[in-house]
C-alpha cells in the first residue's frame, strides 16, 4: 500500500542527512586541515539556507494552521519539533568540532592562531585599538532601546552585539544593539614571526572597546547574537502582471520577513534572551545557544588563507582531447568543425568548462555564419564570460534569446540584474515559465553552412558558471545531431513563446513527458524480472 506513511523518509530530515555528509568531510582527519575548516563553513552556510527556506516554510504553515500531513504522515508542527531537535544537535556538533578540534589543530600544525582578546599581548592589543579607532569607530552605529528609541530593525544573518548598559545616576538598565561591519577577522600577527598568523574576531575587539561607544554609562554585559529570517515567501505567478516586479517585491518583503531563528552566546542571561524573543516574536524553541564562535560561515576567510600545505592541491582542468587544437592556431579547427565530426561529452570539473562549453558560446558570438544563439541561464558568475559573449553576439546583430530564471533561490537579485544588462544590450530576455522553475541547462546555436542551416547544441547539468564548473561534478554534451537540434528548437519555442503542447523525439522534458517516460522504463525493468 503506497499510502502507508511508514514507507517514506521525511524530506526535511533527508536534507539534514545530506548536510551531515558535508560535516563528515570536516570530521575526517584524512581531509587537509584548511579543507576541514572550509567544510565546517559550508555546513553552516547550508544550514542557514535550510532554516531560511524549509524551517521558515513550516513555520508559515503552522501559523496558517495547515493540518495537511507530509508524505511520511507528519503535520507541520510535528516536523518543526523534529527539525528543531535535529538542528540543535548539528549546531552543537559543528561548534564543538571547530572549538575543540580544528582551532587547536590550526594553532599547533599550521601556526594559524585564533585568539580571544584576553589572550593578546600588549603589542597585539595596540593593533586592535588602532583598528578600532581607524576602521570601526565611525562605522559602528549603537542603537538604544527605550521609550524614545524603538527596537531596531535587524537584517537577516547579520552578526550583532546585545549590550546591557547601566546608568550610574539612577541604576536603570538599558538595552542597545550594535551591528558588526562585514570584516570578521583582525590580523594581529607578530612582526617577528613571519611563519605565524594570529587573528582575533571582530566582535571580541569591539567588545574590548565597547565603553568608548557608551561614554557615561556602565557596560554590564555584551553578548553576540544573530537572527535568521524566513525566505519562504508565497507568490502567485499566475496573478502577476510583471514577473520581475513580483520577484523584486518579494526580495523587499524577504528583508522584513518574520524571524525564524535566534542564535545567541551561551552565556547570555535569560532576561536578554527573553527581550529578544519577545521583540522578534519567537518561541523558546527558536533560540539556539552557542557555546563558541557564532556564525561559522566566517571560517570561509580562514579556509582561503594561502597555505597550500594544508589545502587540497589545486586541480587544473584538462582540455578534452578533441578540443585541444583551437581555431586560432595553425592547423586548428573551430569548435563547429569538431562537433560535426562527432559528439563531445565533457565531464566537469575534470575537463575544462572554459575550453568546451564557454568556447562554444564564445566562438558562436564571433562567427559570422552564426545566425542565432538561444540559452537558458539559472545561475552564473559575477564576471561571467557567458554573459559577455551573449552581449557581444547581440551587438554583432545576431538574434540572441535568453531565458533567465529569475526565481532561482537566493540568486533572484543577481538574475534580475543580469536580465537588465542583457536587455539593454539588445538580447531577447524571457523570465521563466509561469508556475514552473526552469532548471534546464541548454544552448542552441543556429549556423548557416554550405549545405544549409545546422543546429549546434549544448545540453548539460550544472550551470553556465565558469567558477562553480571548477568545483562541481557535471556533464555536458556538445552535439549537432539533427534530432536533438530540432528538439531544442521546439523547447525554446515553448520557453520563450506560446507552444505548450510540443512533442519531442529524443529529449525528455518535465513536467510534460519526463515522469511518464521514467515510469515506462521502470515498468519495463519489472517485466524483465517476471
Amino acid at each position: 500500500d503506497l499510502s502507508d506513511p511508514t514507507l517514506y523518509f521525511n524530506k526535511e530530515l533527508g536534507w539534514l542527512d545530506f548536510n551531515w555528509r558535508v560535516l563528515a568531510l570536516a570530521m575526517d582527519p584524512r581531509t587537509p586541515l584548511l579543507e576541514r575548516v572550509k567544510f565546517v563553513a559550508i555546513t553552516a552556510n547550508n544550514l542557514d539556507e535550510f532554516v531560511q527556506k524549509r524551517v521558515g516554510g513550516l513555520k508559515r504553515q503552522e501559523a496558517a494552521h495547515v493540518s495537511e500531513l507530509s508524505i511520511d504522515g507528519r503535520t507541520p508542527s510535528q516536523q518543526l519539533q523534529m527539525l528543531r531537535a535535529a538542528i540543535a544537535v548539528m549546531h552543537m556538533r559543528t561548534t564543538a568540532l571547530w572549538e575543540d578540534e580544528l582551532k587547536p589543530a590550526l594553532a599547533g600544525e599550521a601556526q594559524i592562531v585564533v585568539k580571544s582578546y584576553d589572550e593578546l599581548d600588549m603589542d597585539q592589543r595596540r593593533i586592535v585599538a588602532a583598528y578600532f579607532q581607524d576602521q570601526s569607530y565611525s562605522v559602528l552605529t549603537p542603537l538604544a532601546v527605550d521609550p524614545g528609541h524603538p527596537f531596531p530593525f535587524i537584517s537577516n544573518l547579520s552578526l550583532s552585539l546585545a549590550v546591557i548598559l547601566r546608568n550610574p545616576k539612577d541604576g536603570a538598565h538599558r538595552f542597545a544593539r550594535i551591528k558588526l561591519p562585514g570584516r570578521r577577522w583582525i590580523d594581529v600577527s607578530p612582526a617577528d614571526r613571519p611563519d605565524q598568523t594570529v587573528l582575533v574576531a571582530q566582535e571580541d575587539a569591539i567588545r574590548a572597546h565597547i565603553d568608548e561607544l557608551f561614554v557615561g554609562m556602565d557596560v554590564a554585559g555584551v553578548y553576540p547574537f544573530r537572527i535568521t529570517r524566513n525566505a519562504d515567501v508565497q507568490r502567485d505567478e499566475e496573478e502577476a502582471e510583471d514577473l520581475i516586479d513580483m520577484i523584486a517585491a518579494e526580495l523587499r518583503e524577504r528583508r522584513f520577513a518574520p524571524v525564524v531563528r535566534l542564535e545567541i552566546a551561551q552565556n547570555a542571561p535569560d532576561h536578554v534572551c527573553d527581550l529578544l524573543m519577545n521583540e522578534l516574536d519567537l518561541s523558546p524553541e527558536d533560540i539556539f545557544r552557542v557555546d563558541g564562535l557564532l556564525d561559522l560561515t566566517g571560517l570561509f576567510q580562514l579556509a582561503n588563507l594561502h597555505r597550500p600545505e594544508f589545502q587540497d592541491p589545486p586541480w587544473e582542468p584538462v582540455i578534452p582531447q578533441r578540443l585541444r587544437h583551437d581555431a586560432g592556431l595553425k592547423g586548428g579547427m573551430s569548435i563547429f568543425d569538431v562537433i560535426r565530426q562527432g559528439d563531445v561529452l565533457v565531464h566537469h570539473p575534470y575537463e575544462s568548462f572554459t575550453a568546451s562549453t564557454a568556447r562554444l558560446i564564445r566562438e558562436a558570438a564571433s562567427d559570422p555564419n552564426v545566425l542565432a544563439i538561444k540559452q537558458t541561464l539559472y545561475r552564473t558568475s559575477d564576471d561571467s564570460p557567458i554573459i559577455a559573449a551573449l552581449i557581444a553576439a547581440a551587438e554583432k546583430g545576431k538574434q540572441v534569446a535568453v531565458l533567465v530564471e529569475v526565481t532561482a533561490r537566493f540568486d533572484e537579485a543577481n538574475n534580475i540584474e543580469w536580465a537588465g544588462v542583457l536587455e539593454n544590450a539588445g538580447v531577447h530576455v524571457a523570465y521563466g515559465v509561469v508556475g514552473l522553475k526552469t532548471h534546464t541547462k541548454a544552448t542552441l546555436v543556429v549556423r548557416r553552412e554550405p549545405d544549409g542551416i545546422r543546429n549546434y547544441c549544448h545540453i548539460g547539468t550544472g550551470n553556465y558558471n565558469a567558477k562553480t564548473a571548477r568545483l562541481y561534478t557535471d556533464f555536458g554534451l556538445l552535439t549537432c545531431r539533427p534530432e536533438l537540434g530540432h528538439d531544442l528548437a521546439k523547447l525554446f519555442h515553448f520557453l520563450t513563446g506560446f507552444a505548450p503542447t510540443q512533442s519531442y523525439t529524443k529529449v525528455l522534458v518535465a513536467p510534460s513527458h519526463m515522469r511518464a517516460r521514467f515510469e515506462d522504463l521502470i515498468e519495463r525493468e519489472i517485466e524483465h524480472q517476471r
